[in-house]
C-alpha cells in the first residue's frame, strides 16, 4: 500500500521503446484502478510511438498534483474537476461510477441519519467527490481530513465518532465492527435519479487534440483488455486489494470497472454535470464547472 503523500513508479519503459514518447500516467494504488490499468501497465496493450509510465498515488494527492499540472494523465475526484478543468478535459473512459452504491458513513455505533450530522466525522480529504457528497446531503457537517486508510481505525479508536469511507473500506467496514449510517450513492441516486460519478481519469489539454485522442483510445483498450481477461488482471489487482480476499476483491473491482467504466453513457455524464452544478450553487465549489470529455 502507497501511504498518502507518497507516491510509486510501477512501470518503466517495455523493451524496444526507449524512443517513444513518454506519457506520464498516476492513478491510486487500489485493486480497481489497477485492474483497468492492467493492459497498459504490463505492456499487453500498446500505442507505436507512445511509451506509458505508471505512478501510484493516493487520491487526494492526485487531486492536489492535478492543480499543479503534474502528470499527463491522471486520476481525479469529479469534485477536483472545477479546479483544473482549464488545463485538464475528461477522459471518456476509465471512470468509477457508483450504481446506487458509493462512499459510506460509517461509526461504532448505530446512528441515525439525522443523528451523525451532529457528529464529528473522519474525511478522506476535502478534494474527494465523497467530501462534496457529504456536504450535499448535509451542509453544516463537522469534518477533520484522515488519510483514507486511517479512517476506520481511527473511528475504532474513539478519535471519531463517524467517518466517511472510500475504495475498499466500502467492503471491509463490517468485518471491522462498524455500522453504515449511511450509503452517499443511494441517498444521491434516491436524490437526483443517476448513478454517484466518483472518480474519473484526466487529460492534459496541452497535449493536442490528436494525441490526446490517442491516449484516450490506449485507455478504453486497456479497460476492455481487462474485461476480456478478468482472471488475469484480477490477479494483479489483488496486490493492490488492501485486505480484501479473492471473492471480496472480484466484487469490488466489479463495482467500479464495467461496461460504464468504457463510457459513461448519457446519464452517467449528466450526473457528472448535476453533481458539480449542485456543489457550486451549493457554495461547495467555488467556480461553475465546465465539464468537457475528450472525443
Amino acid at each position: 500500500m502507497t501511504p498518502t503523500g507518497t507516491s510509486e513508479k510501477l512501470t518503466g519503459p517495455a523493451s524496444g521503446e526507449t524512443a517513444a514518447r513518454e506519457i506520464t500516467v498516476a492513478h491510486s494504488p487500489d485493486s480497481d484502478d489497477a485492474f483497468m490499468f492492467y493492459g497498459l501497465a504490463t505492456h499487453k496493450v500498446r500505442v507505436p510511438g507512445l511509451r506509458f509510465t505508471h505512478t501510484l498515488c493516493d487520491i487526494e494527492t492526485l487531486n492536489r498534483k492535478a492543480q499543479e499540472g503534474v502528470y499527463d494523465v491522471t486520476a481525479i475526484s469529479f469534485h477536483a474537476y472545477p479546479y483544473i478543468q482549464d488545463h485538464y478535459a475528461l477522459l471518456p473512459s476509465g471512470g468509477s461510477v457508483g450504481e446506487g452504491y458509493g462512499p459510506m458513513i460509517v461509526a461504532p455505533r448505530a446512528f441515525s441519519a439525522a443523528d451523525v450530522k451532529k457528529k464529528r466525522i473522519a474525511v478522506p480529504g476535502k478534494l474527494t467527490t465523497a467530501y462534496l457528497a457529504l456536504k450535499l446531503f448535509a451542509p453544516g457537517i463537522e469534518v477533520e481530513v484522515v488519510p483514507f486508510d486511517q479512517i476506520i481505525p481511527q473511528v475504532l479508536e474513539g478519535k471519531y465518532e463517524a467517518g466517511l469511507i472510500i475504495h475498499e473500506g466500502q467492503l471491509s467496514y463490517s468485518k471491522a465492527g462498524l455500522y453504515r449510517i449511511v450509503d452517499l450513492g443511494k441517498w444521491w441516486q434516491k436524490v437526483t435519479g443517476l448513478p454517484l460519478p466518483l472518480g474519473g481519469n484526466a487529460i492534459r489539454r496541452a497535449l493536442g487534440p490528436e494525441l490526446m485522442q490517442n491516449v484516450s483510445t490506449a485507455l478504453h483498450n486497456s479497460i476492455q483488455y481487462a474485461l476480456d481477461h478478468r482472471e488475469e488482471a484480477l490477479a494483479y489487482a489483488m496486490q493492490f486489494a488492501r485486505d480484501l480476499d479473492s471473492q471480496l476483491a472480484d466484487k469490488f473491482v466489479g463495482m467500479y470497472v464495467n461496461e460504464r467504466t468504457l463510457d459513461y453513457g448519457p446519464d452517467g455524464r449528466e450526473a457528472v454535470r448535476r453533481l458539480l452544478d449542485m456543489g457550486h450553487k451549493a457554495g461547495i465549489i467555488p467556480h461553475a464547472a465546465n465539464v468537457e470529455f475528450v472525443g
